[in-house]
């Protein structure tokens, strides 16, 4: 099996876990003979797994493999679906307390704090062992954000990458082109121009701060520029290169292109592009049953490949996956690791992009998920031709966020791009070498 070994550092939690929270997974109760749980059999129907998710578009698709799940196998499970700013916060009240969900969603901003301070299930020997995991069958950098000291710890759910999202009733009364795959990041600020209307109604373009991955990262990257070294020792944000790609954003902003930043804060880019206010805005794959389910968007709407540099001609999507990952120390280990042997399996996978949920992890599975709705979703995966892992370290979360904030000085007019970007530098360096430590 080949994996991408993550760095087995120490981590410098800000999270404080109970004893009983940083317990391993419980080999109690299992038969000596076969390995199993003792109580495996008839008991597995009465058992009901807790699920996890933070994205309520997701819940139908993911409800319905559940269903097959519990058909198969008789286990029942019950979903929740939190707010991706609440289930962070839940997860750690339930790691400290000892009461994490049976299975939930991993992502590569938190998985080395919850993999380190052992709260999730070791599944090395379940893969090794299961005739429907196999690594070889999954992006190769997914197993890296769910892996810690050669152990793995979580099943890659899906891939995502990143395309440029456009209003074709607003490019008609425009008089212009719709965006092709040819365009560079030039063609969009020209267009962008062309699409505001003074009266502040309709803008061309919608970049939010916070947008990274799916946004101001891919222009950096683009442009020969990066976030973080390969050695998660050093940020990349003082590079001549990015601080070149984030110049562009910084003219948008001064342009007005854009809305101002208490509009974009107050309402999220997909609410003003789905309530017809923005022109164009990047989106990850993830958004697709949102604009799907969406009348407004459904009607008007559509996609093309993210746009290349014009100096380089490079054409980058950063792409992340989630991953399921179960609870250590969870009552029904046995039956949560059958539940994500399931949803990691071709067959699952497969589903989860015939309905449109996501793109699956599962190689050769996406090219359903491509004809799942009426949009260019083949630009998604025509994004796979040239990817980069979103940049990651053991405290992503720091960082990022930090940066975020940075960068609300530049739309404000406080700060150049380029001061914030050596800001943003320092901080990130000061954080990746107490992770050194």
């Amino acid at each position: 099996m080949k994996f991408k070994k993550v760095m087995a550092l120490a981590l410098a939690s800000t999270m404080v876990f109970s004893m009983t929270a940083c317990g391993g997974s419980s080999d109690s109760g299992k038969d000596a003979d076969t390995g199993k749980d003792a109580d495996k059999g008839s008991d597995s129907k009465d058992v009901e797994l807790s699920v996890s998710i933070w994205d309520a578009n997701q819940e139908p698709g993911i409800k319905e493999i559940l269903a097959d799940f519990t058909e198969e196998t008789g286990i029942k499970t019950k979903l929740s679906v939190v707010k991706w700013e609440e289930y962070w916060t839940m997860l750690e009240a339930g790691a400290q307390g000892g009461s994490l969900p049976d299975v939930f969603w991993m992502h590569s901003n938190e998985s080395e704090r919850y993999m380190s301070n052992d709260m999730l299930l070791d599944l090395t020997d379940k893969i090794a062992e299961s005739d429907k995991i196999d690594p070889e069958n999954y992006p190769e950098d997914i197993w890296g954000l769910y892996t810690y000291e050669d152990k793995y710890f979580a099943v890659p759910k899906d891939v995502d990458t990143i395309a440029l999202w456009y209003n074709k009733a607003m490019f008609d009364e425009a008089g212009l082109a719709y965006p092709t795959a040819d365009w560079t990041w030039d063609d969009v600020t020209e267009a962008a121009k062309k699409l505001t209307k003074p009266d502040g109604s309709q803008y061309g373009l919608v970049l939010r701060n916070d947008n990274n991955q799916a946004g101001y990262y891919n222009m950096v990257y683009d442009n020969g520029g990066y976030i973080i070294n390969d050695d998660k020792t050093k940020s990349g944000w003082d590079d001549p290169k990015t601080i070149e790609a984030m110049e562009m954003l910084e003219g948008w902003i001064k342009d007005g292109v854009m809305p101002p930043l208490e509009v974009m804060s107050e309402n999220g880019e997909d609410v003003l592009f789905q309530s017809g206010k923005v022109a164009m805005v990047p989106q990850g794959s993830w958004m697709v049953a949102a604009y799907r389910d969406n009348e407004y968007t459904a009607k008007n709407c559509d996609l093309v490949e993210l746009p290349k540099s014009a100096t380089t001609g490079k054409r980058v999507s950063l792409y992340n996956g989630l991953g399921w990952a179960a609870a250590a120390n969870g009552e029904h280990t046995e039956e949560a690791w059958q539940l994500i042997e399931y949803l990691g399996s071709e067959k699952a996978q497969k589903k989860q992009a015939e309905l449109g949920v996501t793109m699956s992890a599962y190689n050769g599975t996406s090219d359903a998920w491509a004809k799942s709705a009426d949009f260019n979703l083949q630009a998604y995966i025509n994004m796979m031709e040239d990817m980069e892992i979103r940049p990651y370290s053991k405290t992503t979360v720091t960082w990022e966020n930090e940066d975020n904030e940075i960068l609300k000085s530049v739309y404000t007019g406080e700060k150049s791009m380029k001061d914030a970007c050596k800001e943003m530098a320092a901080q990130m360096n000061e954080k990746l070498a107490e992770e050194g430590k």
